[in-house]
């Protein structure tokens, strides 16, 4: 049976915001909590998680840093409007400077790299998890199958949570997903559907400076993971080979970050 895309985003809308309900239903918890970043991806659990479990239940908190742009923290506010949830902006600049300050006679000035890009996303983490343990709220993780598989999230970062709920889904459905999240009316703001996507850790930071154009990554992950195709057969579909060998080697060298991330939503 040939399902339609529209029906099989439909399909995966209900799947997800079923698994959220009965995820807090067998664990005896009522209420979530997230970090609003202004990105789709965090966009999406927001507003499954308002459908599942009420926007009452739902805590969106944004922790915008030096490198985020205005825009990213205007779009999450409207979200967080739209949606009708609470939500609070913690900025992390005095702690993330702190940290820096901390750690600046070990790091001997040496260049801005990964590392303080990661000292960001696990400040943030911080936060999140002292606020669900304060308040009894479950952290919901918003990583996509896409990054996970080619370890692009930050250990011990991001990648917390104790559900993760996009995480069975590529990023191209995610976009079709929040496309499907508005079919009765703007919920996700168009401008975070709309702008490249970006992790903001660093100046001018855009996701596809690290990876291959999503459409070109979802579609190699696809045929690797879902088909089970190996490098020869990916390229003689028509995919340059170097992208290739690079998507797929980044899939093996991050397995360990895999096994380490909360349980997902399967779809």
């Amino acid at each position: 049976m040939i399902i339609a895309h529209k029906e099989e985003t439909a399909l995966i809308h209900d799947t997800l915001v079923s698994g959220i309900r009965d995820f807090f239903e067998k664990n005896s918890f009522r209420q979530a909590i997230l970090g609003l970043s202004g990105g789709i991806d965090s966009a999406v659990v927001a507003a499954l998680a308002v459908e599942a479990l009420g926007r009452e239940n739902v805590w969106g908190i944004l922790m915008p840093s030096r490198f985020s742009s205005e825009h990213s923290v205007k779009d999450a506010e409207a979200l967080a409007k739209n949606l009708n949830c609470r939500h609070d902006i913690i900025p992390i600049e005095r702690t993330f400077a702190a940290l820096l300050e901390t750690l600046e006679p070990l790091f001997q000035n040496r260049p801005f790299d990964v590392t303080e890009e990661n000292m960001q996303a696990r400040i943030r983490a911080v936060i999140l998890m002292a606020l669900s343990n304060k308040f009894h709220h479950i952290l919901l993780n918003a990583s996509n199958k896409s990054e996970l598989s080619v370890g692009y999230s930050t250990l011990y970062g991001d990648s917390c949570g104790a559900l993760c709920v996009i995480g069975d889904l590529y990023k191209r459905q995610v976009v079709d997903l929040a496309h499907y999240i508005n079919r009765n009316g703007e919920v996700i703001p168009q401008n975070i559907i709309l702008k490249p996507p970006s992790a903001e850790l660093r100046p001018d930071q855009k996701d596809s400076d690290t990876l291959p154009e999503y459409a070109v990554l979802d579609a190699v992950l696809q045929y690797h993971l879902d088909n089970r195709y190996g490098v020869q057969e990916i390229v003689e579909l028509g995919y340059d080979e170097d992208v290739v060998v690079t998507i797929l080697y980044m899939v093996a060298n991050s397995e360990y970050k895999r096994k380490q991330m909360p349980p997902v939503l399967k779809i």
